[in-house]
This record gives structure tokens, C-alpha cells and sequence, in this order.
């Protein structure tokens, strides 16, 4: 392969390695504030439900009132379930900081970066690691429950 289609180290670390750790961070982040706004919202409308019920008739449409919150908790679970927001925010912040680790370890060349080969290493390293999620993605992907009639 010629020099001219090969990247020096800081183009990597902009163009590829930078680009990930950002990506992976915002996803993360994304994901968190999804996951925890549906928990929240499960619990609050779950808090909600006794204190209604406890009015009984008081409440003009009590029991509308808490059928839809009854609704509400159940869309919320069942969204954060489909779009596996807890496991994906767990997973993208665990590759993000592996990839900063990398990071890390190669601007103070330390092992396994100390030696003649570190840019090359650093390469492999962190491509593994993208690929591994990846890998990850796709069978998480695939494993998931077929709707009857949809592929």
C-alpha cells in the first residue's frame, strides 16, 4: 500500500479514534436520559395509582385517570424493553471508556505501546474493540422476539 493512502496517528486519532470515543459517549448519554426518564415516568404513575384508588369516587374520572396511568407504565416498560435503553447505555459507556483507555495508554506508551510497532497496535486494538460492539449489535439484533408475520 502506497504512503499516501496510509493515516499518520493524528489523523487516526481525529478522524477515527476521537469520532468513536464521541459517538459512544453521546449514545451512552442518549440512551441514560431515555431509560431513566421512562423509569420515572413508571414510577410516578405507579405512585400515582394508590392515591387514587384510595379516593375512590372523590376524583371526577378516577378510574379513567387510572386505567391511563395503568397504560402509561405499561408503554413506557415495554418501550425501554424494545429499544434495550438500559443495556445500551451500559454497553456504548463501557466501549467508550475502553476506547479512552486505549487512548491513554498510547500517548504515555505505556505496554503494549512502548515499542517500535504502538500507532499499529493502537490500530488493532481499537478496531477490535469497534468490532466487538459491532458483533455485539448484531446479535443483540438478531436475537430479538419475531413478531408473527413480520421478519
Amino acid at each position: 500500500m502506497s504512503n499516501a493512502m496510509q493515516m499518520n496517528d493524528s489523523e487516526y486519532f481525529e478522524q477515527r479514534l476521537e469520532d468513536q470515543i464521541r459517538w459512544y459517549s453521546s449514545e451512552s448519554s442518549r440512551c441514560k436520559v431515555r431509560y431513566r426518564g421512562l423509569r420515572l415516568t413508571e414510577i410516578v404513575a405507579a405512585a400515582i395509582i394508590p392515591l387514587l384508588s384510595g379516593m375512590g369516587n372523590n376524583v371526577l374520572y378516577g378510574n379513567w385517570i387510572i386505567g391511563s396511568l395503568g397504560m402509561l407504565i405499561a408503554i413506557s416498560a415495554a418501550t425501554g424493553s424494545l429499544f434495550k435503553y438500559h443495556e445500551n447505555w451500559i454497553q456504548y459507556r463501557a466501549t467508550s471508556e475502553a476506547l479512552k483507555h486505549e487512548k491513554f495508554l498510547f500517548l504515555g506508551r505505556s505496554s503494549p505501546y512502548d515499542g517500535e510497532n504502538a500507532f499499529q497496535i493502537l490500530v488493532q486494538r481499537v478496531e477490535q474493540l469497534i468490532s466487538k460492539e459491532n458483533s455485539n449489535w448484531t446479535v443483540a439484533v438478531k436475537s430479538e422476539p419475531k413478531i408473527a408475520g413480520r421478519e
